[in-house]
């Protein structure tokens, strides 16, 4: 498709350098770029001929949901962006069965409040502004994760447009082995354009964090972790320290939380050990809406740059790594650290249903350091040197939390097996490789 057929044919927004809107367009959450074409479509006919313009022109392209990919996969220099952010309708088609579509450029907070009115919502993240698309491809780690699972695990139907530009709906009966692909593949494969999720009943539930001193760290994040283990499904949680804006080493252990339920002997029962684990100095928990558990992301101020890596623990090296962690974080310098609890519904699906392959482990660790790029720059040996250290205690890595896209990186998100079944999908509906942008998986 020549540039003059797309001008005449696309019904949303092209826009280029020069234009009022470009630098803003040009720029991703966590990213800047100098795309040659920004496309916003206004409908699936427009992401078919956005798709055909990038691929007859050789140019590459970037595919844009909410744009937080952490990797910057959102905007890139001289190529095509098609940002899908005017396909974001969120519409409950099945009020029986709770099925809800949802447009390939909604965010979860858009999500979560259209689904309110309807007492409903679905496992996803826990930030407004990300998309449903990037967040759900790649796994989808969220407040209700260990009742209801991944958000790739309530997914029933995608749409699909793909790099030749057709339009191709998956399942589990129809085109069953994208289906797979796709839940944990991440864009490799195509645009999803609309997703069709099973949503589920909702309350208010228990939400909020329970603070320690850094010096209980030790017994807090063993108290922790060994109660997660045999806790109800219905908790979820997330333990943050050596936070570097609140003290770094001296910052307070959190224990952040959500209860999905809202009666309040349950979560009582629940939560309560959490307290005990130490000398509480802040409790903020109560009973809100669900939609108050996801928070508005953060925009970095301009030249400040963010490293984010990721890991899993399986349950025998949780007390070495746990050890490990606490005296990383109560060394100067240390990054940001966040150990996630996972386990529950998501390790009751079987390993090979998704393309999506740590499904055994009980914990996520995140580091996160930020700052301008000579700082960042000056920090990276420290980090690479505590990644070091925890090797022998993780394995794999979570795609959405990512800055790098290494084959080192895709090998941790995609075991051998796992990586050679997607390989032969991507053979099949992008064996060009137009859809590069994401931790890539090559065609073979």
């Amino acid at each position: 498709m020549s540039l003059e057929t797309l001008r005449r044919d696309f019904g949303g927004d092209i826009i280029e350098p020069g234009a009022a809107e470009y630098p803003s367009a040009g720029r991703s959450i966590l990213a800047s770029g100098s795309p040659a074409y920004v496309l916003r479509p206004k409908s699936v006919e427009d992401v078919q001929a956005g798709v055909r313009f990038a691929a007859g022109a050789g140019l590459s392209l970037s595919v844009r949901g909410g744009g937080h990919s952490f990797a910057g996969f959102g905007t890139l220099d001289d190529g095509v962006v098609i940002d899908l952010g005017k396909l974001a309708d969120v519409e409950v088609i099945d009020k029986d069965r709770h099925l809800v579509r949802i447009g390939g450029g909604a965010t979860w907070g858009q999500v979560v409040a259209a689904l309110a009115p309807h007492g409903l919502a679905i496992s996803s993240g826990d930030t407004k502004g990300v998309g449903v698309g990037g967040l759900t491809l790649t796994g989808g780690i969220g407040w209700k994760v260990r009742k209801y699972g991944l958000a790739l695990d309530n997914l029933v139907t995608v749409e699909v447009v793909t790099a030749g530009g057709e339009v191709v709906q998956a399942s589990e009966e129809e085109n069953p082995e994208l289906f797979w692909a796709i839940r944990g593949g991440g864009g490799n494969f195509g645009i999803v354009t609309a997703f069709a999720f099973a949503a589920h009943p909702t309350t208010d539930i228990f939400y909020g964090k329970i603070s320690f001193p850094a010096s209980e760290a030790a017994v807090v994040l063993q108290g922790w972790a060994d109660h997660l283990r045999t806790a109800p499904e219905e908790l979820t949680s997330v333990v943050e320290f050596a936070n570097p804006f609140a003290g770094g080493p001296e910052a307070p252990v959190e224990i952040r939380l959500a209860f999905d339920g809202d009666d309040p002997d349950l979560a009582a029962r629940a939560i309560d050990p959490l307290r005990r684990l130490g000398t509480v100095i802040a409790d903020d928990v109560a009973l809100r809406p669900y939609a108050d558990a996801l928070v508005d992301g953060a925009t970095p101020p301009p030249g400040i740059q963010l490293v984010t890596r990721s890991a899993f623990v399986d349950k025998a090296s949780v007390p070495e790594l746990l050890r490990t962690l606490v005296e990383v974080g109560a060394a100067q310098g240390s990054p940001f650290i966040a150990v996630r609890s996972v386990g529950g519904a998501v390790s009751r699906v079987p390993d090979d249903a998704t393309a999506y392959a740590h499904r055994q482990a009980e914990l996520m660790i995140v580091t996160t350091i930020l700052g301008p790029q000579p700082v960042v720059e000056a920090a990276r040996p420290a980090l690479d040197a505590i990644w070091a250290r925890l090797a022998p205690h993780v394995n794999g890595a979570y795609a959405n939390f990512l800055t790098s896209a290494t084959e080192e990186d895709v090998a941790a998100i995609y075991p051998t097996r796992t990586y050679e079944r997607l390989a032969a999908v991507k053979r099949h509906y992008d064996p060009g490789n137009l859809f590069a942008r994401n931790h890539n998986v090559r065609p073979q």
